[in-house]
């Protein structure tokens, strides 16, 4: 062995068996992908792949690219308008759209698209309405169709863009003023200051934001699937349920991670183009004046604000609770659904961060490249898709099924049947690996932020590992273990993909009920629990505002010159 191998091994040894644990949670988390992808590319899917080319491949990627042509663009120049206009200008409302314009992110996109179809449809109030002013019948009049491919594309972009709005908004507002007044200096106005300096500096940012929208974009499946937009998700949905071909599902969601793998290199290049010199970021939010509008200007850009977060979240509420006004609900179906969701949503973000803090702590007690590796490793869980995870999983979960059936069979006589999938269990591992980058990004900071020498004080006081985790980190971790508990069980919440194709039989959630009502057609029925979705997820978009807004106090408090 050489001694860079016999290193290594040292670093693996029981001074360190946290780092063992972490590289064994990594493969653990890479296994669904690599599952997905061995099935994808054996030699006996060759003849699925060709039928795939010859029938619905090319549908599936014209609707996906089209899809996210149309949800990037849209998404793009709401989210940087807005982002520029709460930046720098001053206008009435500008204070609200600051964090209201947040607040679409509590709103998935299935629930928008079930609640603009029921007022948008033929039979709905809106075109009901016309008929009955005008005296139309079908036929006399041209009215878009929300069920198609532009249909879905405006609901991705209105429940979407805060990615872009938030990551621009700070972007513009840490932009150097000497170089806008540079610019100005040299005979620019304030439009070509815009387009010629401004925009440039922002674009890595509005890059990233936009990756992170056709993510979520190419994740989805309940708005693709209720509009019968047929897109990579709705494939692999109906290739592994409807025809039961694992090689077909595995084909489409090895090509479809494909696609995500573009756009997390597009986020990442972005935000290393983005980084800002350290030292200068409170001067310059404190520098970053804002020019007052008034007038028509001034009606003009609460508009372009206003127009957004309506669409994307105030109308979208008002007509679910105009569903409701008929609606008398099952209150212990609507409990179970309730409870259910909040089970799993406990247990997932339990785990995940349990995972995060482990993997963390290992990080700190052995940096370096290994556990650096591992952490990344596993963050990459975020970028697989709901559909694509779940095959992912299913298909090493119920190869261990067999595999245990057919030892427990020999040896005993009897199969014990499927113990692993269609368990909450394999959900959970499911959850674990598709959000353990949630749980991370809000417990990792935490670390960061606690300075060493606490570590060097407890160990030289006589406490272990453990005992410094429990004693000295875990006091001052809570606020960061809090908020990213926080921000998992919503995300577990709203997730609909994974938990339709992998939830036990008879277990039902609210995003799960949201979505068979809507594919009845029972409309009403899933206004309650869509609502109560919307009213969960508006946790971590108070504590985004609030996080935001004591940042702005500290950037400007540190660049305020002592009197």
């Amino acid at each position: 062995m050489t001694e860079r191998f016999r290193w290594a091994v040292r670093r693996l040894s029981p001074r360190h068996p946290l780092v063992a644990v972490a590289i064994a949670l990594a493969a653990i988390a890479t296994l669904p992908v690599l599952a997905v992808i061995a099935r994808g590319i054996a030699p006996d899917a060759a003849q699925t792949w060709t039928h795939l080319v010859e029938t619905a491949l090319p549908a599936y990627v014209a609707n996906t690219l089209l899809l996210a042509l149309f949800v990037g663009a849209g998404a793009g120049v709401a989210g940087t308008a807005t982002a520029w206009l709460v930046a720098h200008r001053r206008f009435p409302g500008a204070a609200l759209f600051d964090w209201a314009l947040l607040l679409p992110l509590a709103m998935p996109a299935y629930v928008m698209a079930y609640a603009y179809t029921d007022f948008l449809q033929y039979a709905g109030p809106l075109q009901t309405v016309l008929r009955d002013a005008f005296g139309w019948s079908r036929g006399d009049y041209w009215f878009p169709d929300v069920r198609s491919v532009g249909g879905a594309a405006a609901v991705f972009a209105f429940s979407l863009y805060p990615y872009v709005y938030l990551l621009a908004r700070t972007a513009f507002l840490e932009r150097p003023r000497a170089l806008a007044e540079a610019a100005r200096t040299l005979g620019l106005d304030r439009k070509r200051v815009f387009w010629r300096v401004e925009l440039p500096l922002a674009r890595p940012a509005i890059a990233g934001g936009i990756a992170l929208v056709l993510m979520e974009t190419l994740a989805d499946y309940g708005t693709v699937a209720y509009f019968a937009v047929d897109t990579f998700t709705t494939g692999i949905y109906r290739a592994w349920f409807s025809l039961g071909d694992r090689a077909a599902a595995a084909q489409l969601a090895t090509l479809l991670l494909g696609f995500v793998v573009v756009a997390v290199a597009l986020e990442r290049v972005s935000r290393r183009s983005a980084r800002v010199s350290g030292g200068q970021r409170g001067r310059m939010v404190a520098l970053s004046t804002k020019l007052p509008l008034r007038g028509a200007r001034a009606g003009v850009a609460t508009l372009v604000c206003a127009l957004p977060l309506a669409l994307g979240f105030v109308v979208p509420v008002l007509l679910l609770v105009r569903l409701l006004a008929d609606l008398e609900p099952e209150v212990a179906r609507f409990a179970i659904w309730s409870w259910n969701s909040f089970r799993v949503a406990a247990m997932g973000a339990a785990l995940a961060v349990a995972v995060a803090l482990l993997v963390a702590y290992a990080a700190r007690l052995a940096p370096g490249g290994l556990t650096r590796s591992v952490s990344q490793l596993l963050t990459l869980g975020y970028a697989v898709l709901g559909t694509v995870l779940a095959v992912g999983v299913l298909l090493p979960v119920g190869a261990l099924d067999r595999w245990i059936a057919a030892a427990v069979q020999q040896a005993t006589g009897s199969s014990p049947g499927l113990l692993f999938t269609g368990t909450v269990i394999a959900l959970l591992y499911a959850y674990l690996v598709r959000y353990f980058a949630v749980a991370w990004n809000g417990i990792e900071p935490g670390f960061a932020r606690i300075t060493p020498a606490m570590d060097a004080a407890a160990r030289s006081l006589g406490a272990n590992s453990a005992q410094t985790l429990r004693r000295v980190h875990a006091p001052l971790l809570a606020r960061s273990v809090a908020a990213a508990f926080l921000l998992v069980f919503v995300d577990v919440m709203k997730e609909l993909p994974a938990t339709l194709i992998m939830r036990p039989f008879n277990f039902d959630t609210l995003a799960t009920q949201t979505y068979q009502f809507a594919r009845d057609e029972r409309l009403s029925e899933a206004a309650l629990p869509s609502l109560a979705i919307v009213l969960v997820g508006l946790a971590p978009i108070v504590l985004l505002s609030g996080t935001m807004r004591g940042w702005r106090r500290a950037a400007t408090a540190a660049a305020t010159p002592a009197t």
